[in-house]
């Protein structure tokens, strides 16, 4: 006896419909149509001519409808996920990855992604999370051309982030065209910062000499020509004249000590110096600096020795920095002081070594930025004072290289301590 299937069809292609036979169909429509001509005798020979063709058809061989596997031979041979191959393999690579199916849709990743890009649905378009017009059409271009490519993509929060994302095939047993599409992300955030650092640097140099050549030529133009006979303007250009040169040379002589820097930084440090008596020494060295300026350097000396692994020389130049500054920029307070002091951060000991001053202080919001180069809070008062903006840089490059820290506190109206922290002998540094 032929029979009809009703129901629905399950995701994995099998028909589930349920059986219903013919003959009770037939049954079924007869008696409702009975029914609605007692109720109804005006419907009359139409209704029962329409009653009598639906028996017919009701009873007519049906032909089953086939399994959506056997329908569609696509869907027998495209996997709908990877198998365990697969994702042992993205799970074992070190940098955020994912498996897209054809359609850009996600099917597996790693557990480092989760910790790059955060929670992710399977099943889910990649388009949910990576908003970028550009990133996601290169991708799309790239699994329609099934070759592979690459994209950047760029993330501003919660943190600056910059990506390279590189989009292959998985190749597929028995299939010319893959099922699966690795999605492989790189980050290249320090290679852009050092790229931008690099840029700026070089923009920042070429500005700081730019400035003292430009009035260096003006002044011999002037003596050249207009004051060529004046010897007053003369002395009195000569004057500024070497002041500009002047400054260009401390600019150079604090690239090169920059770069020095930075060619040793990894360079491990042997010998053993004390730090109290290199700040009695630095006292000693800014105290012709302190007296012109106005200010009293105070520093008590004690019989212990504060014993640090470092370079005399470098430190020597940490310290003066300090100290210059201080006298310098926190004038005003006419008092510098030298401390030092111990203590334990993270089951560590240390060595600080503080430089303080009793001056206008820093507002807070330039406190972060003040040891990147050629930074200044006040670009005016800085170069009055015949500052480079690079000192506060060395400092950090020379404590780097000390395995040491510059913490600064400043409070706006009272003064700036800057402190060196090292770690004590026989500390470990991370």
């Amino acid at each position: 006896m032929p029979s009809r299937r009703t129901g629905v069809t399950t995701s994995d292609g099998s028909d589930n419909r349920r059986v219903v036979p013919a003959t009770r169909v037939a049954v079924a429509a007869v008696v409702g149509f009975g029914i609605v001509i007692l109720l109804e005798p005006s419907i009359g020979w139409k209704a029962l001519a329409g009653l009598v063709a639906l028996a017919i058809i009701c009873l007519l061989p049906q032909r089953p409808r086939p399994p959506k596997a056997l329908r569609d031979p696509q869907s027998r041979t495209t996997p709908t996920w990877p198998d365990d191959g697969v994702k042992a393999a993205v799970e074992a690579l070190p940098d955020p990855a994912f498996v897209l199916g054809r359609d850009l849709t996600l099917r597996y990743r790693n557990a480092v992604s989760a910790v790059a890009f955060g929670p992710l649905t399977m099943g889910d378009p990649v388009a949910l999370r990576f908003r970028s017009p550009e990133f996601l059409a290169a991708i799309e271009a790239a699994a329609a051309s099934q070759s592979g490519g690459s994209a950047l993509y760029d993330e501003k929060r919660p943190v600056e982030r910059h990506w390279e994302a590189q989009i292959a095939p998985i190749p597929a047993a028995g299939s010319a065209a893959p099922h699966f599409f690795l999605l492989l992300f790189r980050d290249r955030t320090a290679e852009r910062r050092v790229e931008r650092m690099r840029t700026d640097f070089v923009a920042n140099a070429s500005h700081e000499l730019r400035t003292p050549l430009a009035s260096l030529i003006g002044f011999i133009e002037t003596l050249q020509g207009p004051a060529k006979g004046d010897a007053a303007a003369r002395e009195r250009f000569l004057g500024i004249m070497r002041e500009q040169a002047a400054r260009m040379s401390r600019l150079i002589d604090d690239l090169l000590s920059l770069s020095r820097i930075e060619m040793k930084r990894n360079v491990p440090l042997t010998a053993h110096v004390d730090l109290g008596a290199i700040l009695a020494k630095v006292r000693e060295q800014m105290a012709p600096l302190a007296a012109e300026l106005g200010v009293t350097i105070d520093y008590t000396p004690s019989d212990r020795h504060w014993t640090v692994a470092g370079d005399t020389d470098e430190l020597m130049q940490v310290f003066a920095n300090l100290v210059e500054n201080a006298c310098k920029y926190g004038e005003s307070g006419k008092r510098v002081v030298l401390h030092l002091s111990e203590g334990v951060e993270g089951g560590r000991a240390f060595i600080d070594a503080s430089v303080q001053d009793f001056g206008p202080g820093i507002p807070p919001q330039h406190v972060p930025r003040l040891t990147e180069r050629f930074y200044r809070v006040d670009v005016g008062n800085s170069r009055a004072k015949r500052g480079t903006g690079l000192g506060l840089s060395i400092v950090r490059n020379l404590l780097l290289r000390h395995r040491a820290r510059l913490l600064i506190v400043s409070e706006p109206g009272q003064g700036s301590t800057f402190t060196a922290r090292f770690p004590a002998i026989g500390a470990t540094v991370d």
